[in-house]
């Protein structure tokens, strides 16, 4: 058995019982195997409903390790699975088309349908994009989302596909307001409503992120260096109940620059500001160079500087299928009671 074999075999063994409280749960979309933590580092086999998509992130997977990986999970799960994979080891994690790597079946890249939490989301194993139209790690928050939204008006910033935001819907919000600098994420946020009707509508808002959120605090927007703006949406000043803020690690546009490492607060502020008072702001930081303590203090003395000062703060960590065995996840989560 190669040591592949037995890494995948034993992170199985390791979600013996996670799986079916997943399953008792509605949830179909989850890791299978962290690579980084579970002995294959830059290797990730992930299930999203009838899907089952593998990632390599440092080099390209041979096709019998392939094959044979997708055989034992079957095996496991007890149920065929569509196999896409999709090697993201050259420059830019950009995907690799070469069919000469793997071929899916024109099945495995239809439109499928997975469920998380209950609710319904698109799937595709390859979209114009480069990352799964749902990230796994962040299934927890949403559902303390699901879990804490009734009654209340939500913000849900750097909204990909929107999943927070439907699970804001889910939970009874009053109203979710999705925003996102790109169309294209939008478009499969409002396909994910669409395939669950029975939940109330969305707000979707195309914008850069900083006209945005400065409006809805009702601060000035400015360029960088003196540019000319670019259009953007003119909205009216608004704080909401619930701000759920995710932002990618790096951008940059012509209203500002998103760097998680070393300026969290100019996108924090703003968001601390269009929270209402008694509100609840939970934001994330995905670098994995970033300490959850040096990033907790940093974030609570933004907060008390900008006189909105945090009353209650509360951590959410990733789900079991993303182990850590230093237990300092890439990904981290915090619930902000002003």
């Amino acid at each position: 058995m190669s040591a592949l074999d037995q890494a995948l075999r034993a992170a199985l063994a390791a979600r013996e019982h996670l799986l079916p409280e997943l399953h008792a749960q509605g949830t179909t979309c989850y890791r299978l195997f962290h690579g980084s933590q579970e002995g294959a580092p830059g290797l990730t086999v992930d299930r999203y409903g009838p899907q089952l998509l593998v990632q390599s992130f440092h080099q390209p997977l041979p096709a019998d390790d392939l094959q044979r990986l997708a055989d034992i999970v079957e095996r496991h799960l007890g149920l065929p699975l569509l196999l896409v994979y999709n090697d993201r080891s050259r420059g830019n994690s950009r995907i690799d088309r070469d069919p000469t790597l793997f071929q899916p079946t024109e099945a495995a890249l239809e439109d499928l349908l997975a469920q998380e939490w209950g609710l319904n989301y698109r799937v595709r194993g390859r979209h114009a994009g480069q990352d799964p139209l749902l990230f796994l790690d962040l299934r927890n928050a949403r559902g303390w989302i699901k879990a804490n939204s009734a009654g209340k008006s939500v913000l849900n910033l750097f909204a990909y596909t929107c999943g927070v935001g439907l699970s804001a819907a889910a939970g009874g919000a009053r109203d979710v307001t999705n925003l996102d600098f790109a169309q294209g994420n939008l478009a499969v946020g409002r396909e994910n409503g669409a395939l669950n009707p029975g939940l109330p509508g969305m707000q979707f808002i195309q914008s850069d992120y900083f006209p945005a959120i400065r409006q809805f605090a009702g601060l000035p927007i400015s360029s960088r260096r003196g540019q000319k703006l670019p259009s953007y949406p003119r909205l009216q000043p608004r704080q909401f109940d619930l701000v759920f803020l995710d932002p990618p690690a790096w951008a940059k546009s012509a209203f500002g620059t998103v760097d998680l490492l070393r300026d969290y607060q100019s996108l924090l502020k703003p968001a601390l500001l269009a929270t209402a008072d008694g509100g609840t702001l939970v934001c994330c930081n995905n670098l994995a160079k970033v300490e959850m303590d040096d990033w907790r203090q940093q974030v609570l003395r933004c907060a008390e500087k900008l006189g909105r000062p945090v009353r209650e703060c509360q951590v959410i960590a990733p789900a079991g299928d993303f182990p850590s065995h230093d237990g300092k996840p890439p990904l981290k989560t915090l619930i902000l009671h002003l």
